[in-house]
């Protein structure tokens, strides 16, 4: 590393924790809450606007919340059994040590958040579409945990933006190197454009549930892709490339022909959604034209 470019670098908490008398508070833990909190505040205000109501939303957020953080260790444990904390037993439930697989986080959640939305009688892709913005701000969030425990970053770099890492905290292999690409920042920076972009994509065009969800699942696998080409934290390897660089192949492959087939080339009248609309849309088929802006009825 150059001098003049070791001047600037971003810090790193030298822990991950906060004493308060008798109480340790985890910021890993509490990055969490906020992200969480997020999702929630965004979905809801989402589906209310589409005739919905907060009650199932928080439902949805209990039971959603709960099983994605159960389905996000358990990818973890599977995936990185040699990164659970000794003794085994209980570093498999170690959550506040970090160690959270997106996947199994958002597939579990997922799942039993349409279990709810069902049994309460409304239409989960309608939900999906909702949730869908939310989801992404709340990973994008999420990832200032990884900041807290120094973890999951990327590559060395000279760059003015490279993250500071302590000696302990660095990976085998690179403990000459002091600076590293703060994959986190970039994830976080990522999200929020995605967020904006969905947003605005759902505000203009006429989407069929649950095509937005489609969208956003594409949108982050794409960039989850280019960031397991910088990390360096250990990994299975598959032909070179990271387990979950070929996750995120497969499942971006899978959702764009979802989005692609479901949009543009299924055929067939859309049945009449379960949640009420407060504003009408425009005819038209879907996603040719932009939405009208239709003054609601007093």
């Amino acid at each position: 590393m150059s001098p003049a470019m070791s001047l600037a670098f971003i810090s790193s908490p030298h822990t991950g924790t906060i004493d308060l008398g008798p109480l340790t508070i985890h910021m890993y833990g509490l990055t969490l809450l906020v992200a969480i909190a997020a999702c929630i505040l965004l979905t809801g205000y989402r589906w209310t606007r589409r005739g919905g109501d907060w009650d199932l939303v928080l439902k949805v957020a209990v039971w959603g919340v709960a099983a994605g953080i159960v389905g996000a260790r358990i990818y973890h444990d599977i995936t990185s059994w040699d990164e659970v904390s000794s003794p085994k037993w209980k570093g498999v439930f170690a959550v506040w040590e970090g160690g959270l697989g997106v996947w199994g986080g958002i597939g579990l959640g997922c799942l039993v958040g349409a279990i709810v939305v069902r049994r309460e009688g409304a239409r989960v892709r309608d939900m999906m579409d909702a949730v869908a913005p939310g989801l992404l701000l709340a990973q994008g969030i999420g990832r200032w945990g990884n900041w807290w425990n120094q973890e999951l970053y990327g590559k060395p770099t000279d760059l003015p933006w490279g993250l500071k890492i302590d000696p302990e905290h660095r990976v085998a292999g690179y403990e000459s190197d002091a600076t590293f690409h703060p994959t986190f920042l970039y994830e976080f920076v990522y999200d929020l454009v995605g967020v904006g972009i969905l947003l605005l994509l759902d505000r203009r065009f006429r989407f069929r549930p649950p095509a937005l969800f489609a969208l956003y699942v594409s949108y982050y696998t794409a960039g989850r892709f280019l960031e397991e080409l910088l990390r360096i934290d250990p990994a299975h390897h598959i032909a070179g490339l990271r387990l979950n660089a070929w996750v995120s192949i497969v499942v971006f492959v899978i959702s764009t022909s979802f989005f692609i087939w479901w949009q543009f080339l299924r055929r067939g009248d859309e049945e009449e959604p379960r949640v009420r609309r407060r504003r009408r849309e425009p005819e038209g088929p879907a996603m040719a034209i932009p939405k009208g802006r239709v003054r609601p009825s007093r």
